[in-house]
């Protein structure tokens, strides 16, 4: 079975309502043969990295930057993970408050260091939630999930 891997900081309840967005549309009962695996970015290991198919990011941008969890996921497996995973399916989102663009050029640095290949556009948004992003979340877990389960 293929392995979907979902790493979040969810501090806040507008990150925690687009990874519970997320996770719920990575489930999605149309979407056969695909364990959705959630990790808090603080908890998630290399050897979760390496047991996925595919990934999911999820953070807040604090000061302009990804939230440090991510950060630190990122510093924890990064050298285990980056050619054992080269060539994986991810997507990933960003909910800040007045802005992403820190954050969109470090996930794109990092991931692209990786190897990984971005399966869905990205979802960045700034300040509350609506239908639309909740939508876009959802979406982004399906796709990405699809995807794994090839």
């Amino acid at each position: 079975m293929a392995r979907l891997l979902v790493v979040h900081h969810s501090p806040t309840p507008r990150v925690r309502e687009l990874t519970d967005a997320v996770l719920a549309g990575a489930g999605d009962d149309a979407i056969e043969g695909v364990e959705v695996v959630e990790r808090p970015a603080l908890e998630a290991t290399a050897d979760d990295v390496l047991a996925a198919d595919g990934y999911v990011l999820l953070t807040p941008a604090n000061f302009g930057y990804l939230s440090g969890a991510l950060k630190h996921f990122f510093d924890t497996t990064y050298d285990a993970a980056r050619e054992p995973t080269a060539g994986r399916p991810f997507g990933y989102a960003i909910h800040g408050s007045t802005d992403t663009s820190g954050a969109e050029r470090a996930m794109v640095a990092i991931t692209t260091g990786l190897g990984w290949r971005l399966a869905a556009e990205p979802l960045t948004m700034l300040g509350e939630l609506d239908d639309d992003h909740r939508e876009r979340a959802y979406e982004l877990g399906g796709t990405v999930a699809a995807l794994v389960a090839g």
